[in-house]
């Protein structure tokens, strides 16, 4: 039986309550020196503090929805969750070397995914104690104001969120008079487009499903285009759980930057 579209809501307001159960396990080890390892494969560090928010995220919500299935950076992938109508997309940290720095631009992203669409999203920063949210056709949020994108038309003079190795020659037919910037956290940066205060984000190189899920939907929900660097439309809970790549832009900005790259 199809699950109603009606517990959109409710799933996040779980996701919500769940993001702030996060924020106060990270804060408390926040410039705090927690422990830190380095993963294999310079896959790059986790702290003690992501795996305690991955245990109780995993713990706490597929308690409330035993039948979703789970996704995250700092669980062991297990491909039971291609079986699932649903399945929470979740990275406990994203931009754990921000938070082992000391700076405040770390976020949890928690998602939730049907048959590959996300269809309620969290993004929280707790130092800033900062929440954007959206559902499936209902609009994004931050603090409970509802978000647009900015509305620039052209790339000349448009401020970028992306990665200084994004902007050399060799992406682009033409490289773009564009004013970068960065944040650490993929997430946010999808937010930050979602409500106006910078005109795009990209990044070329592949994305993992757990950085960019919530992102995603918030971003779209506030009238952006969102898809991979080729422009084709992102499907989550995929056997490989990464994105070719990420742009996110209003349509008309979106398209120039498609057709800007090679």
């Amino acid at each position: 039986m199809p699950v109603p579209e009606t517990n959109y809501a409710t799933d996040l307001a779980l996701l919500t309550d769940a993001a702030y159960r996060a924020g106060e396990i990270a804060l408390r080890h926040f410039r705090n020196a927690p422990q830190v390892w380095h993963k294999p494969g310079d896959a790059g560090p986790v702290t003690e503090a992501d795996l305690e928010v991955d245990t109780m995220l995993r713990e706490y919500l597929t308690a409330a929805r035993p039948d979703y299935g789970w996704l995250s950076e700092e669980t062991e992938d297990d491909t039971a969750r291609l079986a699932t109508k649903r399945v929470f997309i979740v990275d406990p940290i994203d931009g754990t070397r921000s938070f082992i720095e000391g700076q405040e631009t770390w976020s949890h992203s928690l998602a939730i995914a049907e048959e590959g669409k996300v269809i309620a999203a969290a993004v929280f920063l707790p130092v800033r104690d900062r929440l954007y949210g959206a559902t499936l056709g209902s609009g994004a949020t931050k603090d409970g104001t509802l978000m647009e994108t900015s509305q620039r038309q052209g790339l000349t003079d448009a401020h970028v969120l992306a990665t200084r190795p994004n902007m050399e020659a060799q992406h682009w037919r033409s490289l773009p008079r564009i004013t970068r910037h960065h944040r650490p956290s993929l997430a946010y940066r999808m937010c930050l487009v979602a409500e106006g205060r910078y005109d795009a984000m990209l990044t070329l190189r592949d994305a993992w499903e757990w950085d960019i899920a919530a992102g995603t939907l918030i971003a779209a929900e506030a009238g952006a285009t969102v898809t991979d660097q080729r422009g084709a439309p992102i499907r989550f809970n995929a056997p490989d759980p990464a994105s070719d790549g990420v742009i996110a832009a209003n349509p008309t900005l979106h398209s120039a930057i498609r057709g800007a790259l090679r």
